[in-house]
C-alpha cells in the first residue's frame, strides 16, 4: 500500500494504491507522448474538454483509466485508429485545479494492457481491456543480460547531466528485470516509438536485448558529443590562453612605453580578418605579415607598407557577392526602358541570363561570356553596361583602358617598391564592394605599350576565363578569384586589338543609327534628359519632330547621338535663359510660365546657321565624280572621287593622302578602263591614253584614307570623265575591283549604309557576295535604299551613270 497525500479543489484527500482486479473495460486518456510506464508515478497535464470530463468522472469513481499514446501527436483529438493498442493502467493518486480551467494529475503507472474493442467514443474513449503480463524465464543468460544493462547505464549516468546519480543506487539494487528495464526505459530521453516498442515486448529477455542495444547506441552519442566538447573547450582553452598572453604582452608594453599603437593596430587588423572568411592561402599570407607587424615598432620602415598591405587584404570582398536577379522579363523591361533598338545585343544578354538561370547562380560563367561592343562613339557602349548591371542586379565599376602604357596600372606594382598599390582590377573590386560585380573596360582598342611593358598581355589573364580564377596582383601577391565577375569591354576598333586578346572576348557590333532611329532616341531619352539638366520643366518647353529633324538632318552628322544631344541641350539652355529672365532675385519664377514651341524655325534661330548640306547634287553634277561610300572607326562616311584630264605624257597623278592600298585600287581602275577603251569610250582615240595626264584626287585631304573599297567608284568616276555620262546623284557605291573587272566583297556594309540614308542616298551599289550582309540592316532602312548587288563593272556602269545625251 503506497499512501499519497492529494490536494483537490479545498479537499484533501488520501488515496491508496495497490495492485488489483481489472475491470472488462476502462476510460482511455490519449497521450501526447509516450505513456507512463508499469510501476511508475507520473505527473501529466490535462487540457482538453473530453479529458478534463473523463478525469472528474474518474474521481468519482475507482479512480482507474487506461493511458495510451498517439501515432500522431499532431492531432488535438485522436481517435480509435489514431492510437497504439498497448497501454498501461493507472490510477490517479493526486489532482490540482488549474485557474485557466486545466488540471494537473498524479498517476500512479500498473499493469501493462492491450485495448481489444472499443466500447464508445463520446463524450471520451472507453476501450475493453486484457491484462499483459511478462513472460520471465531464469537463466544465465538472463542474469547477464540484466547485470550487462546494470553497468551501461551506471556508465550513462555518471555522463550525463539530466541523470540523477541516485538512479546507480536505484538500479543496482532492483533483482527484478522487468522492473529494471522499466526504470531504466522511463529514465531515458527515447523516441515515443522505441518506448512504445520496449513497452509492448511481453517476452523479459528479448527487452532486456532490446535495451543493451538501446543503451549502446545512446552510449556512442554521448562519448561522441563528449568528444566534440572536449575538442570545443580545448580550442577555447588555446584561444583563451592566447588572448591571456597577448593582455600580459600588451600590459608589459605599456608598462615599458613601448608600441603601444602598433599592438593596438595589429589587434584591430586581427579582429578584421578574423571576421572575413579568408581563403586557406591568403589567410596564411595575412597570418605571417600580421604577425611580422606585431614584432616591429612604429618607427619601422617596413611597418607602415605592411599595415597597408594587411588593410588592403581586409577590405576586399573576399566573401561578399550580390544574389544575381534572373528574371528575364524585368531584364528586358529594363534594356527597353533604357536604351532604343540594338535588338542583337539584348538577345545576348538575355540569352546570357537564360543560361545562368538554368546552370545556377553559383556556377562558373560559361566560356565566351566576354562581351565586346564594337561601335563609333555615341551609340550608347558604356550606357548599355551600366543598364545590364541594373539589370542582373549588380555592381557597376567602369575601368578606362584608353592611354594606358604600364603592365602594372592592370597588374599593380610590386610591394617593394615606394608607393606601391594594388592595379586597377583590383581597386575596382575594393570599390565594388562585392566579387561578382560587372566590369565595363572602356578603350580597350586604345591600350598602348612601351619599355614599361604591354598592358594588353596583362589583359590576357584577366579576361580569360579559363585562367582567371586565381589572378594574381603583384601588389598581393595572393590568388583572387574574377571568375564571378561579369567582364565587358567596348572599343571604337578591332584593329588595334592584339589577336590574342581579340579571341577571349566575343564580339558584338554596335553600328550608328538611322534618322528615325535618332528622332526616336531623342524624343525618348535625350529631351526629357535635357530638359532635366537644364532646370525646366516639361510644361515649360515643348521640341516637335520636325525641329528634331532639322537637328539631326542639318546640325548633325554622326553615327552616334553624342552631338545630337548637345544640340539639343544648347536649345534647352536657350530657353532657360529665356524663362530665367523673368525670375526675381531669388531665382523663383513669378507666375505662371508661358510653354515655349520649339519648331523647325524656332530651332534653326537658336542654333544659328546650318552646318552640313547635301552636296552629292552639286558634286556629281560634272563628269569625272562619283560617290562613294567609306567604313572609319567613328562610323560609316560618303566620300567623293574626281578625275581630271590634262593634256601631258600618260601621268597619273594621285592626291588625297591616300594609303597604298588605295593608291593600288586607282592604279587598277585605270588600267582596266584603258584597256577595254573600244567597249567603254569607243568615241575616244586610240592614243588619247599616251597623250593625256589623269589627275584623281579624293577631298578632305587632311584625313589619311585607304582600304580597297572604293576601287568601283574610281573606276566609275574614270569612265563617267571618258564618256561625258555624269554619275547619278543619288547612287553611291562600295566593292574591290579587280584588273578583269569583277567586283570583290567588302566589310562594313551596314555603316555604309547607314551613312547613305544620312546624305540622302537612295541607291547602293554593292558586292554580290556582300548580298547576305543585308540581314544586319533593320528592315526600315533595307525599304528606305535601293541595294543593287554587281558582280561586273559593266553592272555598276549600268546603274550608276546617267544616260549618254543622244546626238542632234
Amino acid at each position: 500500500m503506497i499512501e499519497i497525500a492529494g490536494h483537490e479543489g479545498e479537499q484533501d484527500v488520501t488515496v491508496g494504491v495497490a495492485a488489483r482486479d481489472l475491470p472488462g473495460a476502462l476510460p482511455v486518456l490519449p497521450l501526447r507522448e509516450t505513456v507512463p510506464l508499469p510501476d511508475s508515478l507520473t505527473p501529466l497535464a490535462v487540457g482538453q474538454e473530453r479529458s478534463v470530463q473523463l478525469i472528474n468522472d474518474v474521481l468519482a469513481g475507482d479512480r482507474m483509466l487506461v493511458m495510451v499514446a498517439s501515432r500522431t501527436p499532431e492531432l488535438e483529438a485522436p481517435g480509435p485508429d489514431d492510437l497504439y493498442e498497448v497501454g498501461v493502467v493507472g490510477q490517479v493518486a493526486r489532482m490540482l485545479k488549474v485557474p485557466d480551467g486545466t488540471l494537473r494529475i498524479l498517476v500512479q503507472g500498473q499493469q501493462r494492457v492491450r485495448i481489444e474493442s472499443w466500447e464508445r467514443e463520446t463524450p471520451y474513449l472507453v476501450g475493453r481491456i486484457s491484462e499483459m503480463p511478462d513472460v520471465l524465464e531464469e537463466s544465465p543468460q538472463l542474469t547477464a543480460l540484466t547485470r550487462n544493462v546494470q553497468e551501461t547505464f551506471n556508465t550513462i549516468v555518471e555522463e550525463v547531466p539530466y541523470l540523477p546519480e541516485e538512479l546507480q543506487l536505484a538500479v543496482s539494487n532492483i533483482e527484478d528485470p522487468a522492473a529494471l528495464t522499466h526504470l531504466i526505459t522511463g529514465s531515458l530521453r527515447l523516441k515515443t516509438e522505441e518506448k512504445q516498442e520496449l513497452l509492448e515486448e511481453i517476452d523479459v529477455a528479448k527487452r532486456l536485448r532490446r535495451l543493451v542495444e538501446v543503451l549502446a547506441r545512446e552510449l556512442e552519442v554521448i562519448s561522441i558529443g563528449s568528444e566534440i566538447q572536449s575538442q570545443v573547450q580545448s580550442e577555447l582553452d588555446k584561444n583563451q590562453r592566447e588572448y591571456v598572453l597577448r593582455q600580459q604582452m600588451d600590459a608589459i608594453r605599456k608598462e615599458l612605453g613601448e608600441f603601444d599603437e602598433s599592438a593596438a593596430e595589429a589587434g584591430q587588423l586581427r579582429e578584421r580578418l578574423d571576421a572575413i572568411a579568408l581563403p586557406e592561402e591568403v589567410r596564411t599570407q595575412a597570418m605571417r605579415e600580421l604577425g611580422r607587424l606585431e614584432s616591429l615598432p612604429p618607427q619601422a620602415a617596413e611597418h607602415g607598407v605592411i599595415r597597408t598591405y594587411l588593410e588592403w587584404i581586409s577590405e576586399l570582398p573576399w566573401d561578399t557577392r550580390t544574389q544575381d536577379d534572373l528574371d528575364l522579363h524585368h531584364a528586358r523591361e529594363i534594356l527597353d526602358e533604357d536604351h532604343y533598338d540594338i535588338e542583337q545585343v539584348k538577345d545576348r544578354i538575355l540569352e546570357f541570363l537564360a543560361v545562368r538561370r538554368l546552370v545556377g547562380a553559383e556556377a562558373q560563367h560559361p566560356a565566351g561570356s566576354i562581351l565586346c561592343f564594337v561601335g563609333p562613339p555615341g551609340v550608347g557602349k558604356t550606357s548599355l553596361g551600366r543598364s545590364i548591371a541594373r539589370a542582373l542586379g549588380r555592381k557597376f565599376e567602369r575601368i578606362s583602358a584608353g592611354g594606358v602604357r604600364d603592365e602594372s596600372e592592370i597588374r599593380g606594382h610590386r610591394r617593394t617598391y615606394i608607393g606601391a598599390m594594388p592595379g586597377t582590377i583590383i581597386r575596382a573590386l575594393r570599390d565594388a564592394g562585392s566579387n561578382n560585380p560587372l566590369f565595363m573596360i572602356d578603350e580597350i582598342d586604345k591600350m598602348g605599350s612601351d619599355w614599361r611593358g604591354d598592358p594588353s598581355s596583362a589583359m590576357l589573364e584577366v579576361l580569360d576565363p579559363e585562367q582567371n580564377a586565381t589572378f594574381r596582383d603583384h601588389y598581393l601577391d595572393v590568388p583572387f578569384d574574377l571568375s564571378h565577375v561579369m567582364f565587358i569591354t567596348t572599343a571604337n576598333t578591332l584593329d588595334t586589338i592584339p589577336g590574342p586578346l581579340r579571341d577571349r572576348m566575343e564580339v558584338i557590333q554596335l553600328a550608328g543609327y538611322t534618322e528615325d532611329e535618332k528622332l526616336q532616341i531623342a524624343k525618348r531619352y535625350l529631351v526629357p534628359r535635357q530638359i532635366e539638366r537644364n532646370g525646366l520643366k516639361k510644361s515649360w518647353i515643348a521640341i516637335s519632330d520636325a525641329a528634331l529633324r532639322a537637328v539631326i538632318s542639318d546640325y548633325t552628322r554622326e553615327a552616334g547621338v553624342r552631338n545630337l544631344e548637345r544640340e539639343i541641350g544648347t536649345i534647352c539652355r536657350k530657353v532657360a535663359r529665356t524663362i530665367a529672365e523673368q525670375a526675381d532675385a531669388h531665382g523663383k519664377v513669378n507666375g505662371k510660365v508661358k510653354k515655349v514651341s520649339v519648331g523647325e524655325a524656332r530651332a534653326r534661330e537658336l542654333l544659328g546657321r546650318q552646318r552640313y548640306f547635301s552636296e552629292t547634287q552639286r558634286r556629281t553634277r560634272v563628269p569625272g565624280v562619283a560617290t562613294g561610300l567609306a567604313w572609319t572607326p567613328v562610323g560609316g562616311d560618303v566620300l567623293f572621287v574626281e578625275w581630271r584630264a590634262m593634256e601631258g605624257s600618260g601621268k597619273l597623278v594621285i592626291t588625297g593622302q591616300l594609303g597604298d592600298v588605295m593608291r593600288e585600287s586607282a592604279q587598277a581602275a585605270l588600267s582596266h578602263v584603258r584597256g577595254r577603251r573600244e567597249e567603254v569610250a569607243p568615241d575616244l582615240a586610240a592614243d588619247w591614253f599616251a597623250t593625256h595626264d589623269l589627275h584623281v584626287h579624293v577631298p578632305a585631304g587632311a584625313i589619311p584614307k585607304d582600304g580597297p573599297s572604293a576601287g568601283i567608284t574610281m573606276a566609275t568616276g574614270l569612265v563617267s570623265l571618258l564618256t561625258g555620262r555624269p554619275v547619278r546623284e543619288d547612287v553611291a557605291m562600295t566593292g574591290e575591283i579587280t584588273l578583269t573587272g569583277q567586283v570583290l566583297p567588302i566589310g562594313g556594309l551596314k555603316e555604309k549604309a547607314l551613312a547613305a540614308q544620312r546624305y540622302g542616298i537612295k541607291i547602293v551599289v554593292a558586292p554580290l557576295r556582300n548580298e547576305a550582309d543585308t540581314e544586319e540592316i533593320a528592315e526600315h532602312l533595307r525599304k528606305q535604299l535601293d541595294f543593287r548587288f554587281v558582280g561586273e563593272l559593266d553592272e555598276v556602269l549600268a546603274v550608276a551613270l546617267e544616260p549618254a545625251k543622244k546626238r542632234a
